[in-house]
């Protein structure tokens, strides 16, 4: 596509110093854990630009020169995308209004979301009032509007009211109760604050719907989200005309950007085959759909001598073929990757226009510079890494491959066009199609090979049938069925084709996806050893000497041989999740692992095993050999059915029901006091509840029948203790055998903080050095109850809250230490929690 690399001259180096500075500067600002003051950062930007213009006009571009063009350039960019986010925080939620119902008028600004918890859209308010006073709001709200099902399974039943029938663009008076992006912030974890962050989301809310609150007001439809009512309506039509729910969601993920209408366990398909960039609106659905606008445009175009006197055909074909790839992706959703694509096709229209022959570096350079300059927090996605990589690694085999062609064709080795010259034309049809194919091939096997390290290192998992998936699935899915989703929009018809053509698709990905080596799992990497992996990974597929190519083998092997560090013989460790309102613990020890209790249930549809504890795990590189469920509270058992279908190895230990509906799926053994077992040299012990408790009458409730377990290796201890009350904190008091076991380093808080736990008898009996909390953020039970809180710092107890916190990690080897996810890994989009 552009000529190969000259040798650059003093003007091009200074380009790239330029370039690589601009990128550097983004990236050093990401690293930021704390803002600077606004005129720290502006002067930055206001000193930049002079220094740029002192050294760049300077007629031999000596080192220093590029040297200095490159610090102007971090400087700006460093400046520029400070000012930005400094801007951007000055707009945030007033913490005071957190937990305050306030009134608010605004404008469905986006498509809202259907789910079985009710739906969810993006707010637009126009004016907000709190107790009759105005007060100010960000510009962008994430809103939930939940049926009272939804809300009586997460334990809120005052919220009664259910949704209406919300639309883009509809006005709306609402009583919302407001509260900041606050997400779960835990190792590997996807980090749902970044994401608000880039969706210009500062806060989050409810609409409050209860019997006695005024009810919602529509004001009236209007004309202020024309596309998204558009896409609103569109997919509605899908959903109507396809009967096929796996079709449908399908058909409106490609049409109009809905993921959320794939179900969770076709998006594990996808992932297990590597297909996931194709059911989405992603780069590759609108560059093709750019191709083929601009091959028609270009055609159309030339038919008429009067336009083509205006303006060539083929620069009218790029204009509007990037024009329309952008409608498309405007139409879409505009998600991310969409406006990432739009910005790189529009740069390289742009330089096809103006005539500039760029080599392919400074092309993958500045289009970097392009988005990332519209879009800084780019950089921390995944796919922005994936697309450039991907870019780069074909534009060299390309460039190789085609010099190499024509080296031989020069030389008469190549033979090609002469052995063709000599063929019939079908048989020179058929060879070029075969060349084609072999040539698509080869790019698939070098792409997939290129990227396996960079996957690996952002999710943990490779598809070993990805390259037999998408030798099918791109051309099917982008030919095929994308043209006929698309065209049924204006011919409803047109999509019973494209069901069948999905229903084959799914046949095919579900029978690789069953293969039992369809996927290769490994853990999570550190950064630096996943980088030096993509390195080699890079380095095998450049079309260099085999002796160079084999450098790359050694950082690959290390990436994937690379195992998470284990306790060491005698030691044991505890990863807190953060999970909101609910407990779970990972312990491990040198060579086995338990986990206590499973996190809540979120919703209908989603739970902590499976957004938290099953990734994490899965990053780890854990095996569990025991599940231990305190007791049978959704916030404690919510996660565990996704935990033990994942983990069919491990025994559950756990006082629910006989007839609880786990048991179903694991048959549970009775935690009873007095059960021990021994790991790796470290000591597990049950505590609580004794024998004789289940069969008590009046039968006790069940946080009276949480398990308690105490975990020592004779130097340090830990308690996990689930929801026990103060009636089971004083009967293992005066128990002269417990009693005696009671005394721990780290204790996971009882009840979350209840005022109904925590006694002083107890912690007198404990006397912990670190207390652990697992509780939401603004829990609607005010956990930890202030009155613990303070029994706590009376015993000179460390209080570690979650909220605060993220994800505890606490170790046997460094007792006087607990590291807390939020503290380590700080970033200044991060909730501050006060």
């Amino acid at each position: 596509m552009y000529a190969a690399a000259p040798r650059l001259a003093g003007g091009s180096r200074t380009g790239l110093a330029l370039g690589a500075g601009l990128l550097a500067g983004i990236a050093l600002q990401l690293q930021q854990a704390a803002l600077a003051v606004w005129w720290v950062y502006a002067v930055f930007v206001l000193l930049a630009p002079a220094l740029y213009a002192r050294v760049a006009t300077k007629r031999i571009a000596s080192a220093r020169v590029q040297c200095l063009v490159l610090i102007a350039g971090l400087a700006f960019a460093w400046g520029l995308t400070g000012l930005r986010a400094v801007v951007f925080v000055n707009q945030a939620l007033n913490p005071a209004l957190e937990g305050r119902d306030v009134w608010v008028t605004g404008v469905v600004a986006d498509m809202p979301q259907a789910t079985e918890a009710g739906v969810r859209f993006r707010f637009a308010p126009e004016e907000a009032t709190l107790d009759g006073q105005p007060v100010r709001l960000p510009a962008l709200l994430d809103v939930g509007w939940y049926t009272s099902a939804y809300n009586a399974q997460a334990q809120l039943p005052e919220l009664q009211r259910p949704p209406a029938d919300v639309r883009a663009g509809q006005r709306w008076r609402l009583q919302l109760r407001l509260k900041a992006p606050h997400g779960s912030a835990n190792p590997h974890g996807f980090d749902y604050e970044l994401y608000l962050w880039e969706q210009g989301v500062q806060a989050t809310a409810y609409v409050r719907a209860t019997a006695s609150a005024p009810v919602p007001q529509l004001l009236g439809q209007t004309w202020q989200a024309p596309v998204a009512l558009a896409r609103q309506w569109t997919r509605e039509r899908i959903l109507t005309h396809v009967a096929d729910a796996r079709s449908a969601g399908l058909l409106a993920a490609l049409v109009v950007g809905d993921q959320r209408a794939i179900d969770r366990n076709d998006w594990d398909v996808f992932r297990a085959t590597g297909v996931s960039h194709l059911v989405s609106i992603s780069g590759m659905h609108i560059t093709m759909f750019a191709w083929a606008a601009t091959l028609l445009a270009g055609r159309w175009w030339r038919r008429s001598v009067w336009l083509c006197n205006r303006l060539p055909a083929a620069h009218a074909g790029w204009l509007l073929g990037v024009t329309l790839a952008c409608a498309y992706a405007l139409f879409s959703g505009w998600g991310v990757p969409a406006q990432r694509t739009c910005l790189m096709l529009a740069m390289v229209v742009f330089l096809r226009v103006v005539g500039a022959h760029w080599p392919w570096p400074w092309v993958a350079l500045w289009t970097a510079v392009v988005v990332l300059m519209w879009d800084p927090w780019a950089m921390l996605q995944a796919g922005f890494w994936l697309s450039f990589v991907a870019v780069g690694i074909l534009f060299v085999s390309s460039v190789a491959t085609n010099s190499g062609a024509a080296r031989a064709d020069s030389t008469g080795t190549g033979g090609q066009n002469d052995q063709e010259s000599g063929m019939a034309a079908p048989q020179r049809a058929w060879a070029r199609f075969l060349h084609s194919v072999c040539g698509l091939w080869r790019e698939q096997w070098v792409i997939t090979l290129a990227l396996a390290p960079l996957v690996l290192l952002w999710f943990g998992q490779v598809s070993l049938v990805g390259l037999v998936a998408n030798a099918f699935a791109i051309p099917w899915v982008t030919l095929v069925i994308t043209p006929l989703s698309l065209a049924g929009v204006l011919w409803p018809e047109v999509w019973t084709a494209a069901t069948g053509a999905v229903a084959l698709l799914y046949a095919a990905l579900d029978g690789l996806a069953a293969l039992p080596w369809a996927t290769l799992n490994l853990p999570l990497p550190p950064p630096a050893l996943g980088i030096w992996a993509v390195a080699g990974g890079v380095l095998l597929v450049l079309p260099l000497p085999w002796a160079v190519r084999a450098m790359g083998v050694m950082p690959v092997l290390a990436c994937l041989l690379w195992r998470p560090p284990l306790p060491a013989e005698g030691e044991f460790s505890l990863l807190a999740a953060d999970i909101g309102q609910g407990n779970a613990v990972l312990v491990q020890t040198a060579g086995h692992a338990l986990l206590f209790d499973a996190g809540p249930r979120y919703s209908l549809e989603s739970d902590a095993g499976n957004r938290v504890l099953l990734p994490l795990i899965k990053a780890l590189d854990v095996q569990l050999d025991t599940v231990v469920l305190s007791h049978r509270d959704t916030d404690h058992v919510g996660g565990a059915a996704a935990v033990l279908m994942m983990q069919p190895q491990a025994a559950l230990l756990s006082s629910i029901d006989p007839q609880h509906a786990l048991q179903q799926l694991r048959k549970s053994s009775r935690c009873e006091a007095g059960q021990r077992w021994v790991w790796d040299g470290v000591d597990f012990e049950v505590l609580q509840p004794p024998a004789g408790a289940y069969e008590q009458q009046p039968a006790l409730k069940a946080n009276a029948l949480s398990c308690v377990l105490r975990i020592s290796n004779g130097r340090q201890t830990a308690l996990l203790t689930g929801d026990i009350e103060a009636p089971q904190e004083l009967q293992m008091v005066g128990d002269p055998y417990t009693a005696s076991k009671l005394r721990a380093d780290v204790l996971l808080v009882p009840h979350h903080g209840s005022k109904t736990s925590s006694t002083p008898e107890f912690l007198q009996a404990v006397q912990p050095r670190h207390a652990l909390v697992q509780a939401g953020y603004r829990n609607r039970y005010g956990h930890p109850a202030a009155p613990v809180q303070e029994r706590y710092a009376a015993v000179g107890t460390h209080l570690v809250l979650s909220p605060r916190c993220g994800a505890a990690r606490w170790r046997s080897a460094e007792p006087q230490n607990v590291a807390c996810m939020r503290e380590d890994e700080r970033h200044y989009w991060a909730h501050d929690v006060p």
